[in-house]
């Protein structure tokens, strides 16, 4: 058996193999609230080491996609529960990844057609959120020039986490990673060439553009411990308009070295070269990433390091067993094979996606890809 089909210990969680489903949006939940269909979709999949959710909105300030279930009302909090259970039923482990948009968000999903929120006040060129068009049909509609957020509004942030965090334990998730990744609300603070701040949380220095993260962790570790608690980032990643910027690498070390320092459970790493979003292929290109990636390691010895991003077998293999990488998350192929973990072992054929499914729509492309089943 190779190191992926292993046994892992996720800070006292028992991982039955290395292999993690990334998280995937796929707006399949109505009212916003997970329901049986969702709860099948991911018992179907139990079979991944770990499961990480779908983004689950913190609030409605911070949903940028219709049909998403989210975190913060009862409804909601059970709908997961129903999820979780069947997951844990099936031998699964999962944790939820709690979210906030930020900017990349539209007045038609937000309360009363407020303006989205941002650190900043610069508007994400060609960014989609979706939402309702003009219409009032679900859409990918443009997102507008934010509002930027007063400094107290960050704080009242900080415990919507935190509280979101809380009530994923409620309902039954392992643990929860933090969504740092992809050009949303932590990104938005953390880019010098995006965070146009002028107070602590400023990208005058390079501890203002970490505070808002650091506090996050810290009020999420706070309430449900660090053991519980992961992080997604995705360095070098151009979502959403998140331009290239000199100090990625120095940015990024003193993260992971104050992640260390915590304890976290994990740090999720998303490799964006050649993410396919809608018609358009992002984070394309020679980058600083793989360098990065080699580096992150040693500033998290007791904090698990996950890779995701155009994973293969045997790319996972040679990873994890020179060290660079503890998991490996697939995140587009688990779409189609919910019976991932069981072809990659036996190197059988993998299903191949209907794209045109991913976003919104009902049980086809969502619960009816098959097992594989010899000929």
């Amino acid at each position: 058996m190779t190191p992926v089909f292993e046994d892992f210990d996720l800070s006292g969680t028992l991982l039955k193999n290395r292999i993690v489903m990334a998280p995937l949006t796929r707006s399949r939940a109505p009212r916003d609230v997970a329901d049986e269909r969702v709860a099948l979709y991911y018992t179907q999949r139990a079979t991944a080491g770990l499961i990480v959710s779908e983004g689950t909105p913190i609030s409605r300030e911070g949903q940028g996609y219709l049909f998403n279930p989210g975190i913060f009302t009862p409804e909601q909090i059970a709908g997961w529960r129903l999820t979780t259970n069947s997951v844990h039923a099936a031998g699964g482990r999962m944790f939820a990844q709690i979210w906030h948009v930020g900017r990349v968000s539209h007045p038609s999903i937000q309360e009363d057609g407020k303006t989205p929120v941002s650190a900043s006040s610069k508007r994400p060129s060609g960014a989609m959120a979706y939402g309702y068009d003009a219409d009032g049909k679900p859409d990918l509609v443009e997102a507008p020039t934010p509002r930027q957020l007063a400094t107290d509004e960050v704080a009242r942030i900080v415990q919507e986490f935190a509280q979101a965090a809380a009530n994923a334990i409620e309902a039954g998730f392992d643990g929860v990673e933090i969504h740092g990744a992809n050009g949303y609300l932590f990104e938005q603070f953390m880019n010098p060439l995006v965070n146009d701040r002028t107070d602590q949380y400023s990208a005058a220095t390079l501890e203002n553009r970490l505070r808002f993260t650091l506090e996050v962790i810290d009020a999420v570790v706070a309430r449900i411990g660090a053991n519980r608690v992961g992080i997604r980032i995705s360095p070098y990643g151009q979502l959403f308009d998140m331009p290239h910027y000199p100090e990625i690498d120095e940015t990024y070390i003193t993260l992971a070295s104050e992640i260390g320092r915590r304890q976290l459970a994990y740090v999720h790493v998303m490799d964006q070269s050649g993410f396919v979003v809608g018609e358009t292929v992002v984070g394309a290109g020679e980058t600083g990433f793989p360098g990065l990636l080699r580096k992150l390691k040693g500033y998290l010895p007791n904090t698990a390091l996950i890779l995701a991003g155009g994973m293969t077998r045997e790319r996972a293999e040679k990873l994890i067993g020179d060290g660079v990488i503890d998991l490996a998350a697939f995140g587009t192929p688990f779409i189609a094979n919910p019976d991932l973990v069981a072809r990659l072992k036996n190197d059988w054929p993998l299903n191949m996606p209907i794209r045109s499914t991913f976003y919104g729509g009902g049980a086809e492309g969502y619960i009816d890809y098959p097992a594989y089943t010899a000929a």
